[in-house]
């Protein structure tokens, strides 16, 4: 059985107009609670109610690593070429990628990365949660994903299903619209604010 991830469209904060991917500055960037690496303000926001949610569910959320949050664009790159390859590689199914005009192609064993300047986690929207599986996939999918915490809480995956599809990948969607469930977190617990 193939597992379909509720996907919502990406909706951009109005404070990242005119800002390049991976090169967010440092000012609209917030630190985690109790995990690694930064997110966007209004990100890290929705993350820290949605991991407080998780912890008084006993489900621990934790970012895979600093670099599975906001990536930079140096940072994307480095990821990009350590899972790509110019030529192919014969893994299957076949992933590949665009980048400076060329096609790349992911090699075996390695996880889909964005090509540089366009990962999600490149505007400080994405985190890659810790052994999304099992019971911490279960409870972010909820008994009804389109009722989910995940998206409760302003996040979506990012790819329905297929190769690209990642349990562990999700990402901010709703803009400037502060998700109910956000607001009232930090109206109970201000400490949450990012």
């Amino acid at each position: 059985m193939t597992i379909k991830y509720p996907v919502l469209k990406l909706i951009m904060p109005s404070d990242l107009a005119g800002v390049d991917n991976g090169k967010i500055p440092p000012h609209l960037l917030r630190g985690l609670r109790g995990t690694k690496g930064k997110l966007h303000h209004l990100a890290a926001t929705a993350f820290n109610c949605l991991q407080m949610e998780a912890y008084f569910s006993g489900i621990d959320l934790q970012a895979t690593s600093v670099a599975d949050t906001y990536r930079s664009y140096e940072q994307q790159k480095k990821t990009f070429v350590d899972r790509y390859a110019g030529l192919p590689t014969g893994r299957k199914p076949e992933v590949t990628r665009k980048f400076a005009g060329k096609t790349y192609y992911l090699k075996p064993g390695k996880a889909p990365s964005a090509s540089p300047g366009t990962s999600n986690h490149g505007w400080g929207l994405a985190i890659d949660i810790a052994n999304a599986s099992g019971a911490r996939l279960d409870w972010m999918m909820g008994d009804n994903p389109l009722l989910s915490p995940v998206l409760k809480y302003g996040f979506s995956w990012e790819v329905e299903s297929g190769p690209n599809a990642e349990s562990w990948h999700i990402r901010y969607v709703c803009g400037d619209k502060v998700p109910m469930a956000v607001t009232e977190a930090v109206e109970a617990f201000p400490e949450l604010k990012a």
